[in-house]
C-alpha cells in the first residue's frame, strides 16, 4: 500500500471554519504550507505550516532553542530535566572556541549523570533524533545521528512518568492529552515486526502522517532492554513499547485528559506561557503519578510555540472534531 500524500492540517481545518466567524482562508496553491486569513473588518493574518500569526516573534524564536528555553524557565523557578546540558558537534565546537563541549565532553557528562541519559537535538520537533541511551555505543551512535539534524545537542538524565502535552491559548488550557510511546499488543501468532507493519498500514489507512521505520535502532534497543527483536512473537494481550519518546509523529498514542486535568496543572501551563511570552503554547510535562492529582513531583520537558495538532487530529473523528472547534478559537483569537 503506498503512503497517502498527507497536507498540513492546518490550512484545511482554517478552511472548513472560516466561514463560521465571516472569514476567507487563501492557501498558496503550489505547496500549500502558507496562508492568509482574510477577515471581515479587512484585517490579515497569516500561517506556515503549524506556525500562526499569533505569537511574538522574539518570544517564539526562544520557544524553538531547547537550551534557551530551559535556561528561562529555570530562572523562573519551573522544574527542568535536571543534569540538562548543551553539546556541539566537532566542527562547531571548534568553529565557536569550545572544544570543552565536544561529543567526547559530552560523554564524560553523560557517565557523570549516570546512565541512562536522553540525547535530543536542541532545535529538533516531533521526536526526531530523541534517544535513550545506556551505554557508551549507545551514546556515540545516537549522538552522530542527532548531529546530523542538530549542531547542537542536549544530554540530560532520564526522568520517568506519564507524558502529557497541554495546548494553552491566552488564559486556558484548550487541550490536554496523555501521549503514550508507540507500541503493539501481541495476538500468540504475529511476530513484532508484521504487528508493526499492520499498525504501519491502519496509519496510513487513516491518513495519519506518521514517522515510523523499522530498521530504526532506537527500536532495536528497546526492544532488547525488554529480552526480544522483531520477531518475538508476543503473547496474547502483552503491550511492546517501541520507542521510549512519546510523540504522535512517531506513532504514540493520545488519550484526553481535558476535562480530568488537575487545575493546578493547567494553572501552571497558562502561568508558563505567559511567562514565556506567548499566547498560544503546547506544554510537554512529565509526571511521576497522574495529571489528575495535584502537582507533586513533575518535570516540564520542552515548550512549543507552533504546536502543530495534526498527529493529534489523525488519532480519531472525536479527536478530530476537538482539533477544529479548538482551532476556531485560535482563528477567533488572532483577530485580537
Amino acid at each position: 500500500m503506498k503512503k497517502k500524500t498527507v497536507k498540513p492540517l492546518l490550512g484545511q481545518v482554517l478552511q472548513k471554519i472560516a466561514s463560521k466567524i465571516g472569514a476567507t482562508v487563501i492557501i498558496e496553491p503550489t505547496w500549500k504550507i502558507v496562508g492568509q486569513i482574510i477577515y471581515r473588518s479587512g484585517q490579515k493574518r497569516y500561517f506556515r505550516y503549524s506556525g500562526l500569526d499569533l505569537n511574538p516573534l522574539g518570544a517564539s524564536e526562544v520557544a524553538k532553542d531547547k537550551d534557551y528555553a530551559n535556561f528561562f524557565m529555570k530562572k523562573m523557578g519551573y522544574p527542568i530535566i535536571p543534569g540538562s546540558k548543551t553539546f556541539y558537534s566537532n566542527e562547531w565546537a571548534k568553529a565557536i572556541g569550545a572544544p570543552g563541549r565536544n561529543i567526547d565532553s559530552a560523554y564524560r557528562w553523560a557517565k557523570k549523570l549516570g546512565f541512562p541519559v536522553i540525547i535530543k537535538p536542541n532545535s529538533g520537533s516531533q521526536g526526531a533524533g530523541v534517544a535513550l541511551v545506556n551505554t557508551k555505543y549507545e551514546f556515540y551512535r545516537a549522538m552522530r545521528s542527532a548531529f546530523k539534524r542538530d549542531r547542537v545537542v542536549l544530554v540530560q538524565q532520564q526522568v520517568r512518568g506519564k507524558d502529557y502535552r497541554l495546548v494553552v491559548l491566552d488564559d486556558r488550557v484548550i487541550s490536554a492529552y496523555e501521549r503514550i510511546p508507540l507500541n503493539v499488543v501481541g495476538n500468540n501468532i504475529l511476530t513484532v515486526k508484521q504487528l508493526l507493519k499492520e499498525k504501519q498500514r491502519h496509519f496510513i489507512a487513516s491518513s495519519r502522517d506518521t514517522t515510523i521505520k523499522l530498521d530504526d535502532p532506537r527500536i532495536a534497543r528497546k526492544l532488547k532492554r525488554q529480552g526480544l527483536n522483531l520477531q518475538s512473537i508476543p503473547a496474547w494481550g502483552e503491550r511492546v513499547y517501541l520507542l521510549d519518546n512519546a510523540n504522535l509523529s512517531t506513532g504514540g498514542d493520545a488519550v484526553d485528559v481535558t476535562s480530568t486535568a488537575h487545575p493546578e496543572f493547567k494553572k501552571i501551563s497558562v502561568q508558563l506561557t505567559k511567562d514565556m511570552g506567548l499566547r498560544l503554547c503546547g506544554v510537554d510535562l512529565m509526571i511521576s503519578g497522574d495529571i489528575t492529582q495535584k502537582p507533586d513531583t513533575y518535570w516540564i520537558l520542552e515548550i512549543n510555540s507552533a504546536p502543530g495538532l495534526d498527529h493529534y487530529a489523525q488519532t480519531g473523528r472525536i479527536q478530530e472534531k476537538i482539533v477544529e472547534d479548538l482551532y476556531l478559537k485560535v482563528l477567533k483569537s488572532m483577530e485580537k
